[in-house]
C-alpha cells in the first residue's frame, strides 16, 4: 500500500441461526449502494472486548429476537468496500447456532424483517455471496451430523 499505510479494518461477526433445516434471514433497514433492499444473515460489529462469538451471539438476539446456543464456527468472509472515498477491510466471522427460542417478531429498529427460510434457499437467495456460502457450509453441518 502507498506509503506502507495500513487500510483502515472493521471485525464483525454473525450466525447462522438453526431451527431443523431452517434458518433466520433478515431484511435489514440500510439498503445495498444500488438502493435495494438486502437478503442477509444477522450480523454487526465485535465491540471491545468482546468474543467474536459474543458478539454473533448479540446480534442475532439483537437482529433476529431469538435466543440460540452456540453449535461451532462456519468461517469468515473477507471483502473490501469504499467508505468516504477510503478502502476498507472487512472479516465477518460466521457462527452456527441452534433456535432455543423467543420470537422474530422481536427484533431491533435496524431489522425491517426477519423471517425463517429453508437453508438451501438462503444459500441461493440471501443478496452476498460470502453469506451464500455460509448458508451452504450450515446445510452441508447439520446434514451431515443426521
Amino acid at each position: 500500500m502507498a506509503g506502507g499505510l495500513l487500510s483502515p479494518s472493521e471485525h464483525s461477526a454473525g450466525g447462522v441461526v438453526v431451527r431443523g433445516t431452517d434458518c433466520i434471514v433478515i431484511v435489514p433497514t440500510r439498503r445495498a449502494a444500488s438502493g435495494a433492499k438486502v437478503l442477509a444473515l444477522p450480523k454487526g460489529h465485535v465491540d471491545p472486548g468482546e468474543t467474536p462469538l459474543q458478539a454473533a451471539a448479540r446480534e442475532v438476539r439483537e437482529e433476529a429476537g431469538v435466543e440460540t446456543e452456540p453449535l461451532g464456527e462456519l468461517g469468515a468472509v473477507r471483502y473490501w468496500y469504499m467508505r468516504n472515498g477510503k478502502r476498507i477491510a472487512k472479516q465477518v466471522d460466521f457462527f452456527l447456532f441452534a433456535y432455543i427460542g423467543g420470537d422474530i417478531a422481536d427484533h431491533d429498529d435496524e431489522v425491517e424483517q426477519a423471517s425463517w427460510m429453508p437453508l438451501s434457499e438462503a444459500a441461493e437467495r440471501l443478496t452476498y455471496d460470502g453469506e451464500r456460502g455460509m448458508a451452504a457450509r450450515a446445510l452441508s453441518q447439520i446434514t451431515s451430523d443426521e
